[in-house]
């Protein structure tokens, strides 16, 4: 009977101990990648900042886009059977969904990184200053509505990816996927619009070449 009760002390021992081993080793591995995350994180954000001019060729017609959400919501939309439909046709609109212009109608985007602190300038100096630290409310555009009303967006990492949405003024959504390309000479983004007066979601390509 000793021995056995030996023997079962032993292998109660050694679970014990590998018991501890094992929940060192995952705590370990869990710091290790959240630090690697973290630091992957710095690193993209940095490589994101810059001056960015729009690639026509590679990019999405923002136009052509919402017209197909307008359709898919079952709306209409002009015909114009040879008349030629006049640039950035669908621009343009209240205050509260300058937003939606901004990311998808200018040609330039400048990118600012202090961190937590991200800093996204389009045309006209119009600014949009978010965060990647978990806080959900900060942002800005350069105007605020009388009742104080304000677009706002938060940002997160996924796998190298920037991954921003936002809230605009009128009430609707977006979720942009901003991803670096070329050895970073290339930024791709990948948004999904959603103003609160369409039936329909815009999906959008934006494609943007680093200006040296």
């Amino acid at each position: 009977m000793n021995k056995v009760s030996d023997q079962l002390d032993f292998f109660g021992k050694t679970a014990k101990s590998l018991l501890v081993l094992l929940i060192l080793c995952t705590v370990f591995l869990a710091g290790a990648q959240q630090s690697e995350t973290q630091g992957a994180s710095t690193g993209d954000t940095q490589l994101l900042e810059g001056d960015w001019l729009i690639n026509d060729e590679l990019s999405d017609n923002s136009d052509d886009q919402v017209e197909q959400a307008i359709k898919e919501g079952g709306g209409k939309v002009p015909r114009r059977f040879f008349k030629k439909r006049p640039e950035d046709f669908y621009r343009g609109g209240p205050p509260e969904q300058e937003l939606y212009d901004r990311i998808s109608y200018d040609d330039v985007l400048s990118i600012r990184y202090a961190e937590p602190e991200i800093t996204f300038v389009y045309a006209d100096n119009y600014q949009r200053i978010f965060h990647t630290d978990g806080r959900r409310r900060r942002t800005t555009a350069n105007s605020f509505y009388a009742e104080g009303d304000e677009d706002f967006s938060f940002g997160n990492w996924d796998a190298g990816a920037l991954v921003v949405e936002a809230r605009p003024r009128d009430g609707g959504f977006t979720l942009e996927t901003y991803t670096l390309e070329q050895g970073g000479n290339r930024l791709r983004v990948e948004m999904t619009i959603e103003p609160a007066s369409f039936r329909g979601a815009i999906s959008l390509t934006r494609v943007y070449d680093r200006a040296n």
